[in-house]
């Protein structure tokens, strides 16, 4: 039997919602596994054959001490995803380069120092823009402008921000979330935005739905996967890839390589893929 430490956050002391499928489906492989909060100081790190990171849904607003709990783990024991990956990933920079090497929403950065120029620059091209923290989950901050005078942008939360063209799409035909486990396209979920909302999370009134894997969306994920590989040097072991129909073609809006939900109650067959990712990186270890 394998000690597998699955990190969460202190709201979700017993992990994301269908977290005992996780649970069990690591057990039927042998492993034994169990939840811990990512920042509790009484957890032996070390003592564990891999610690994985899962429902760390805090971790936005402490990033900087959630990096740094992420390299003192993969100090004394491997870590999943890796502390670099992990750290790219929170900075959603990341599109940029990523963009480079396969389709994105078109983004650019902010600051306090270029918010209007950039701004004035950004609406003159797109018209309405969504600004989004740099580090953040959930939806919180998000902020839709059509000009630096728009009322709206009292919501900004602290710089930096990324800026992009406000994607129509996602409110008729929403976004595409697909799930690629060791390189390979999974299972997708389909999400849609409530009323003229754009956020397609259900608290701001969006509904998700699991659909059968389409073969493009597929393809795109697997080939966003790849090319985070190549800029990281390793490829993810997991990811959800985001994406949106601009124009008529999906772009990627996000690759999530920390702690995406895995809709383990919408998506039982995500356990499963999840813990065969586990279960495979537990054995690259033993080997060494």
């Amino acid at each position: 039997m394998t000690d597998v430490l699955l990190a969460t956050f202190t709201l979700m002391p017993d992990g994301e919602p269908g977290g005992e499928r996780l649970l069990a489906a690591l057990a039927d492989r042998g492993v034994t596994a169990r939840w811990v909060r990512w920042d509790d100081p009484a957890v032996d790190w070390a003592a564990a054959d891999l610690v994985v990171v899962r429902s760390t849904w805090d971790y936005q607003r402490r990033c900087a001490e959630f990096l740094a709990w992420t390299r003192r783990v993969a100090a004394v024991t491997p870590l999943l995803n890796d502390a670099d990956t992990i750290a790219w990933n929170a900075d959603k920079s990341y599109l940029l380069p990523l963009g480079e090497l396969v389709p994105v929403v078109p983004t650019e950065l902010l600051d306090d120092a270029t918010l209007v120029e950039g701004l004035e620059s950004a609406t003159e091209r797109w018209g309405t823009v969504v600004i989004k923290p740099r580090t953040g989950a959930g939806g919180v901050g998000v902020v839709l402008a059509g000009s630096v005078a728009d009322e709206r942008l009292e919501g900004l939360t602290a710089a930096p921000w990324v800026v992009q063209p406000l994607v129509e799409s996602v409110r008729t035909t929403g976004e595409s979330s697909v799930y690629v486990f060791a390189g390979v396209a999974a299972t997708q979920v389909d999400k849609v935005a409530g009323g003229e909302e754009i956020r397609v999370h259900e608290l701001y009134g969006g509904s998700s739905r699991p659909v059968p894997l389409d073969a493009d969306r597929g393809a795109l994920a697997e080939k966003a996967v790849r090319a985070a590989g190549d800029l990281l040097g390793t490829e993810p072991a997991y990811a959800r890839v985001d994406m949106m129909l601009l124009a008529d073609a999906w772009v990627v809006s996000e690759l999530e390589l920390i702690e995406p939900g895995l809709y383990l109650d919408l998506v039982p067959a995500n356990a499963e893929r999840f813990a065969d990712v586990v279960t495979g990186r537990l054995r690259s270890a033993a080997r060494g």
